[in-house]
């Protein structure tokens, strides 16, 4: 059966599908571009494609993410924004392996109103083809969210993404779970709810006009004086961590916001953004790359 393989190959994973008659019918995975040791990434899809291509060869391969940064396979300039998708797709990258044809597709890059400059890559890709998915995205002004571990907001007018700004929420959550005192008052125990209750608590306290920093430490302090369980302490640091990006970006909040990502993440988001009265839609960032990805023809 001849097929095309598209990849969002990011930093830490690297995730293939394989794509027959527009269907995705068998998935792949490999390292990501920081994890690739003292492999190439050459050799790294050669082996994630071994078992498809035992039997037969793919027509084209698409790729998206870290895999065409500074530190991957081709570093690939960055689309300055104001961006659509047929410029987005002109400034992706051409490569082989073997004789397979391989697309990879560029960052964008934007400059914010502060002046500070602001990068994405792979990100693009899912506002891309969301815009595919929902034809009602390309029309008019929309403000689109892509939770994760650096969360991306970009404003979309007219089809094209006209600006972002990134918030290391998640690369932040990340560190202070990880090596920070703030969670190792308790294990991590307590109830099944618990966590819920902690991240709504950690919103009502950005919420109510506090200010991360000083907020960060009650995370600890809760544990030690009140008997908070460690499961109510993550929720509450995660609630003040998303509380706090989302009560950055509210200014520019109008309408109904989509949100791109992780369904249990992007069910977070929706409830912070519903603690401030925002709507929201949902699209599974896999299928977003998915249909971004086939956007980036082979030529």
């Amino acid at each position: 059966m001849s097929y095309t393989v598209a990849g969002d190959w990011g930093t830490s994973n690297l995730r293939l599908y394989r794509i027959e008659d527009g269907a995705v019918v068998d998935r792949a995975a490999g390292p990501g571009i920081g994890d690739l040791g003292d492999q190439t990434p050459e050799q790294v899809l050669r082996g994630a494609l071994a078992r498809w291509r035992a039997t037969s060869e793919p027509r084209a391969i698409h790729l998206c993410g870290m895999v065409g940064s500074r530190n991957g396979w081709i570093e690939i300039p960055y689309v300055d924004c104001p961006a659509d998708p047929a410029i987005w797709a002109a400034g992706s990258a051409r490569a082989m392996v073997d004789r397979i044809p391989v697309t990879i597709g560029a960052g964008l890059a934007c400059t914010r109103g502060s002046g500070a400059p602001d990068v994405m890559r792979g990100e693009e890709t899912q506002i891309f083809g969301a815009m595919a998915l929902v034809p009602g995205l390309a029309a008019g002004r929309h403000l689109i969210a892509l939770p994760g571990t650096h969360s991306k907001w970009a404003t979309v007018e007219d089809g094209r993404v006209t600006g972002f700004q990134t918030f290391v929420t998640g690369e932040l959550f990340a560190l202070l779970r990880r090596h920070s005192t703030l969670t190792r008052a308790a294990a991590d125990d307590g109830a099944p709810e618990d966590d819920a209750i902690g991240f709504d608590a950690g919103l009502d306290r950005i919420s109510e006009g506090g200010h991360l920093l000083g907020a960060l430490f009650e995370t600890r302090a809760a544990q030690l004086r009140t008997g908070a369980s460690g499961r109510w302490a993550l929720g509450f640091l995660s609630g003040l961590v998303i509380g706090a990006e989302i009560a950055e970006i509210l200014p520019a909040a109008t309408g109904t916001i989509t949100l791109i990502g992780d369904p249990a993440l992007a069910d977070r988001y929706n409830r912070a953004l519903a603690a401030r009265g925002l709507g929201a839609t949902v699209h599974t960032g896999e299928a977003c790359a998915l249909a971004g990805l086939a956007l980036l023809e082979t030529p």
